[in-house]
């Protein structure tokens, strides 16, 4: 009782526009680090926050800004860099979701810069972004950068790493009027850069309470040989069909791993930094909706992207470097959930030095069935936001037209020329049928199952 009370003041006491913005995210309370993070931001400081990947760094950062912004500026008023265009996409998401009536732009790499150019004619009051392509904007003049008060670097020790720092300091030297600077990273670094400008900033770290309350039990396996193809092919057969990410050292070892799973039938994806960036969202947007379980992956679903709910991670190979390895243990486990992490090991590797801990070597069973499909399908449509289609005509039309049941309907994610529906697998070969000539609001649709 006595903490109902203490968790109903604290909600009484957060401004009208944060409370807003809760309820259309259907959060119900902020945890710790949100809280802390909020009041420090507030507060005036400049800070760093150190935080683990999936603690929910974003609200914290965001909550305040958008306190900050003023309605009768029409200029850009507040910046976040992200290193990577999938965690830039998703802050613009979150951001949406507030339902706040400012305007939020997004610019990446791999994006038609004419069409952001175009929004940028009417300057957002957040902009997103990957340092590469902010730098770009910034020398060709697409938005003036005088108004920007608030600058927000997110995962910053990841842009360094990703080799952002030219760019990073190209921008943060042509921002005169910033009044306040948030870096946040998901380990502690020795030095602050700096270029940041961060002027006495205050330090919030959340990393060893998230290690302490991490539910997280390691486990090995041994392949026979050097192929450790057949191990993994049992392991996740053994699995089944839980949420698992599987990580490996290169791209061409995600792609030669993918050609054997589709030669003997598992279901899964592949998400890497050779492919197009269309098809990373839509690797993505099928993992999240449950049309695919695993997904094999490079360090760049280590961090930063929002993929939830992550029972197991295995490490097809063993990273060389231990950050790597913390973070992509970092995604499971994660809010003081339960999670187990594989190490899939050759007859003779053996352990890096980094691995301290237990380890606890299981047999795969040698007698497996391959785990049966997931009872959800993505289905594609050619159309998107640029064709004014929303959710809501996309859940009208398949409910009534295409006689689904709502439980029978999934995720729906509507990107700018396209748009993404997870159905009960089967269910789709009817509501293909069913909508093979449908209209929305006067376009035929191009719909087919996601590739």
């Amino acid at each position: 009782m006595a903490q109902l009370f203490l968790y109903l003041c604290k909600m009484q006491q957060l401004p009208k526009i944060y409370k807003a913005a809760l309820h259309n995210l259907n959060i119900a309370s902020l945890n710790a680090m949100q809280e802390s993070t909020i009041d420090t931001i507030r507060n005036g400081h400049d800070t760093i926050l150190l935080s683990p990947t999936g603690s929910g760094k974003t609200l914290a950062f965001l909550l305040p800004v958008l306190e900050r912004l003023q309605r009768d500026d029409n200029k850009v008023q507040a910046l976040v860099l992200a290193p990577a265009r999938e965690l830039a996409l998703q802050i613009e998401q979150v951001f949406k979701q507030m339902r706040t009536s400012f305007k939020v732009n997004c610019c990446y790499g791999g994006h038609s810069i004419k069409t952001e150019i175009n929004n940028l004619k009417h300057p957002p009051a957040v902009l997103i972004g990957t340092p590469g392509r902010i730098a770009d904007h910034m020398r060709r003049g697409s938005f003036e950068a005088r108004n920007i008060r608030t600058l927000v670097l997110d995962e910053f020790d990841k842009a360094l790493d990703l080799g952002f720092q030219e760019e990073m300091k190209e921008i943060i030297q042509q921002l005169r009027g910033v009044k306040q600077r948030v870096l946040t990273s998901a380990t502690a670094m020795d030095e602050i850069p700096a270029f940041t400008q961060l002027n006495n900033p205050e330090e919030l770290s959340f990393i060893d309470q998230s290690e302490q309350e991490s539910g997280l039990v390691l486990k090995g396996v041994r392949a026979e040989g050097k192929d450790k193809l057949d191990v993994f092919v049992r392991l996740v057969s053994q699995l089944g069909n839980a949420p698992m990410l599987a990580f490996v050292n290169h791209r061409d070892a995600a792609d030669r791993i993918s050609n054997h799973l589709k030669e003997i039938g598992i279901a899964h994806d592949v998400f890497h930094g050779g492919m197009k960036q269309e098809e990373r969202e839509r690797a993505l947007i099928k993992f999240r909706n449950g049309s695919h379980h695993l997904l094999i992956t490079t360090d760049l679903a280590s961090r930063g992207l929002d993929i939830p709910d992550i029972q197991y991670v295995m490490h097809y190979h063993l990273p060389s470097k231990e950050d790597a390895y913390v973070h992509r243990n970092g995604r499971t486990a994660r809010m003081m959930a339960d999670g187990t992490a594989y190490l899939i090991m050759a007859e003779e590797e053996v352990l890096p030095e980094y691995i301290s801990d237990e380890v606890v070597f299981d047999e795969p069973m040698q007698e497996y069935s391959l785990p049966e499909l997931p009872e959800w399908q993505t289905i594609y449509i050619g159309s998107g936001k640029k064709n004014k289609i929303n959710k809501v005509d996309i859940v009208g039309l398949f409910l009534k037209k295409g006689k689904l049941q709502k439980d029978e309907l999934g995720l729906i994610d509507v990107l700018d020329h396209s748009a993404f529906v997870a159905v009960r697998r089967i269910k789709v070969k009817k509501v293909l049928q069913l909508l093979k000539n449908e209209r929305i609001k006067g376009k035929k649709l191009k719909m087919e199952v996601s590739k």
